[in-house]
């Protein structure tokens, strides 16, 4: 019978593959949970940043629906983006986060400049559609968001 050599090398090697299996085979459940709660997180974050930037907005700003909206916009992506930054997300989550975020407002700036969507369509299609786009980016990545 053959004893392995119990190294610190050794130890660490058995360690870290030990490691990565659980890991890997991490229930779904869990996964799902974790998904959720970092969904949450965020959600979170942009009210958050939301408070605390808003009142610091100019009031011809607030006036100005398109302005607005894409103020809003901004308040919420940066308070999330920075709570994605202290969870030590990288920088091309972030960006893409950030552009998921924004993206349904200067879409429908478009409409609104057209005359086609009032600024009152902007702000509640644009903020319903920044939840289910920031969902979407978070599924095309869902293994790096469920961990």
């Amino acid at each position: 019978m053959t004893t392995l050599p119990t190294t610190p090398a050794a130890t660490t090697a058995t360690t870290a593959t030990t490691a990565t299996t659980a890991t890997a085979v991490r229930p779904r459940s869990r996964r799902v949970l974790r998904f959720a709660l970092h969904y949450v997180e965020m959600v979170i974050a942009m009210f958050v940043g939301m408070a605390l930037l808003m009142p610091l907005t100019p009031a011809a700003w607030v006036a100005m629906p398109a302005v607005h909206a894409l103020v809003m916009a901004a308040t919420m992506t940066f308070g999330m983006a920075l709570w994605m930054a202290v969870r030590r997300h990288s920088a091309r989550q972030i960006t893409e986060m950030s552009a998921a975020m924004c993206a349904p407002f200067v879409l429908l700036l478009a409409p609104y400049g057209l005359g086609l969507v009032s600024g009152g369509t902007v702000m509640a299609a644009g903020h319903v559609l920044m939840f289910l786009t920031m969902l979407g980016a978070m599924l095309l990545r869902r293994d790096e968001y469920a961990h």
